[in-house]
């Protein structure tokens, strides 16, 4: 992901990495806790287990979408600007 400064670009990356393996340790702990009580469980438990990392992964995916809007409308505004003055 680009965004307007590389220190954010970088933040939101390292975020977007960590939701995502919060994602996967929290369904692979989960399905190997319940496993013992039948698989069904366990796939059940490990989705449960995913759904709080998802959720960052999401929530980050939003943030990334307004902010990539938010810099297409400063650059339609310039050039709205720019055919007024003429």
């Amino acid at each position: 992901m680009k965004l307007s400064t590389p220190l954010l670009s970088l933040l939101v990356n390292f975020l977007l990495g960590a939701s995502w393996a919060f994602a996967f340790v929290g369904a692979t702990i989960t399905f190997s806790l319940y496993s013992e009580l039948g698989i069904i469980y366990a796939l059940i438990a490990s989705l449960l287990g995913l759904i709080p990392g998802l959720f960052m992964v999401l929530l980050l995916e939003y943030f990334f979408i307004k902010q990539e809007q938010l810099n297409e409308l400063k650059k339609q505004t310039k050039l709205l600007e720019k055919l007024t003055e003429k």
